[in-house]
C-alpha cells in the first residue's frame, strides 16, 4: 500500500481505556451517523457498546469510495469500543435472542421514526415492558411526536429546517450546507449527553427514561445566539460570509500568502491589536471607543486591517499576535488540520493498532481525563465480528456482560 497520510500519524494500540461507565452496556440499533456518534461516544467513556446489525450491515458501512482495505472511512469514524452481532429481526429465534439481550441492557439507542419503531416492536413501551429500569434512546429527524414524526430525514434536511442554511455563505451565495454533518453530530452529542444523566438519575432513583432526540431541534439550539436577536430586537440574520457578528472585528483576512482569522472581541484586545501593529493612536480614535461604536464603522476599520495584513505573510502575523494575545489563528485546510503537532500531541490524530496488524485511522475524543488522552480500547468491528461471542453466552444462560 502507498503511504497514507494515516501512516505518519502516532501509532498507538488499543488501551484499557476509560472506566467511567464500566459495567454499563449499550445496545445500539443506530445507523448512518448520528446514532453511532452517540454510543461511540459512550463507548469512548467506557461503556459497552453492542451494535446490532441487518444483515448487510450499518449503511454507513459502503459509504464510499474513499475505502481503506475495503472498510468505509465514514464506518471507522463512528464506530470504535463497539462489538457487532448481525441479527435479523424478522426471524422468531434470532427476536427472542435479542430481548433476551434487552435485558441486559442499561441503555437502548435507535434511530428508527416512530412508526418503524412501533412496527418491529423497537419502542419504548416494547422495550421497557423486558426491562422497567431500561434508559431508551430514540434519535429521529423530527422526533417521536407532531405532524412530521414519521418522515424520513437526514443531516441535509435537518440543517435546512434549522435555518443554519440560510445563514452560511457568501452574501450572493445561494445557501450552503455546513462542511460537515453538523445536526447528525449535535444530535448525537445530545444522545449521548441525555443517556449520561438518566443514568445518573437512575443511580439515585432505580426509574429509567424515555428520551427524545431530534436532528431539528438540535441543529436548531446550535442557532441559539443567531434565533435571540430575531426574538428580542426583529433582527433576521442573514448570509455575510461570516462577517455579520454582534463582535465587530470577528472574520477571516487575507494576508500576503495565507488567509487567517482575528477576533477583536472586547476593548481590552482592540487595544493590545492596534498596539502590536504600531498604530495605537488609531485605536485611541473616540469613534471606535466601544463595540457598538466599532460596528457603525465596521465597514471603513475592516478594510484598514485588511490593507495592514497583506504586508506580511500569514505566519509572520500569528506569531505578532500570539505574543500580544490577541486571538488570531490559521484557515487550515484538512490536510494542514491533520498535521498540526500541537493536535496531535494531544491525542486528537493517531493511528489505532488492534494487535492484530489491522491499523485504522483515528479522530480522538479531543477531551483529556486526569492529564490523559483516551485511546480507543478496540477497533471499529468487522461486520457481526462479535455475533457468536454474544448469542452463544445468552444461550447459555451465562450474564453476557461478562463477555
Amino acid at each position: 500500500m502507498s503511504q497514507l497520510p494515516f501512516h505518519s500519524l502516532p501509532h498507538v494500540p488499543t488501551s484499557a481505556g476509560l472506566a467511567c461507565f464500566d459495567g454499563i452496556r449499550v445496545i445500539d440499533l443506530t445507523t448512518s451517523v448520528a446514532g453511532p456518534y452517540a454510543t461511540m461516544l459512550l463507548g469512548d467513556f467506557g461503556a459497552e457498546i453492542i451494535k446490532i446489525e441487518r444483515p448487510h450491515g450499518d449503511d454507513s458501512r459502503h459509504w464510499g469510495p474513499p475505502f481503506l482495505e475495503g472498510e468505509a472511512l465514514w464506518f471507522l469514524a463512528m464506530n470504535r469500543n463497539k462489538k457487532s452481532v448481525v441479527m435479523d429481526m424478522r426471524d422468531a429465534e434470532q427476536r427472542a435472542m435479542f430481548d433476551a439481550l434487552v435485558k441486559t441492557a442499561d441503555v437502548v439507542v435507535t434511530n428508527q421514526p416512530p412508526d418503524v419503531q412501533k412496527k418491529l416492536r423497537l419502542d419504548y413501551d416494547s422495550l421497557s415492558a423486558l426491562r422497567e429500569d431500561l434508559v431508551f434512546v430514540s434519535i429521529s429527524g423530527f422526533g417521536l411526536e407532531g405532524e412530521r414524526a414519521n418522515l424520513t430525514c437526514y443531516d441535509l434536511i435537518a440543517e435546512g429546517y434549522s435555518g443554519i442554511m440560510d445563514i452560511t455563505g457568501a452574501p450572493d451565495s445561494p445557501p450552503q450546507k455546513v462542511g460537515a454533518p453538523a445536526a447528525d453530530m449535535l444530535a448525537g452529542q445530545d444522545a449521548a449527553m441525555s443517556a449520561m444523566a438518566a443514568l445518573f438519575e437512575r443511580a439515585r432513583t432505580g426509574k429509567g427514561k424515555k428520551i427524545d432526540v431530534s436532528l431539528v431541534q438540535s441543529m436548531t439550539r446550535f442557532l441559539a445566539c443567531r434565533i435571540s436577536p430575531y426574538l428580542g430586537a426583529n433582527e433576521v440574520p442573514k448570509r455575510s460570509g461570516g462577517t455579520d457578528s454582534v463582535i465587530a472585528i470577528y472574520q477571516s483576512f487575507e494576508t500576503a500568502d495565507l488567509p487567517m482569522t482575528l477576533g477583536l472581541g472586547n476593548d481590552a484586545i482592540w487595544q493590545r491589536f492596534w498596539a502590536a501593529v504600531g498604530d495605537e493612536a488609531y485605536a485611541a480614535n473616540p469613534d471606535f471607543a466601544s463595540n457598538a461604536d466599532r460596528r457603525i464603522h465596521r465597514e471603513s476599520i475592516v478594510a484598514k486591517i485588511q490593507d495592514m495584513l497583506l504586508t506580511k505573510p500569514r505566519a509572520e502575523w500569528l506569531e505578532i499576535l500570539a505574543e500580544a494575545r490577541v486571538p488570531a489563528g490559521p484557515i487550515y485546510a484538512v490536510d494542514e488540520l491533520c498535521a498540526d503537532e500541537h493536535l496531535q500531541a494531544r491525542g486528537m490524530f493517531y493511528t489505532l493498532e488492534d494487535g492484530t496488524g489491522r491499523k485504522v485511522p483515528q479522530i480522538g475524543l479531543g477531551i483529556n481525563f486526569d492529564d490523559q488522552h483516551v485511546i480507543a480500547s478496540a477497533a471499529p468491528p468487522r461486520l457481526g465480528e462479535h455475533t457468536e461471542e454474544i448469542l452463544q453466552s445468552l444461550a447459555q444462560g451465562k450474564d453476557a456482560k461478562a463477555v
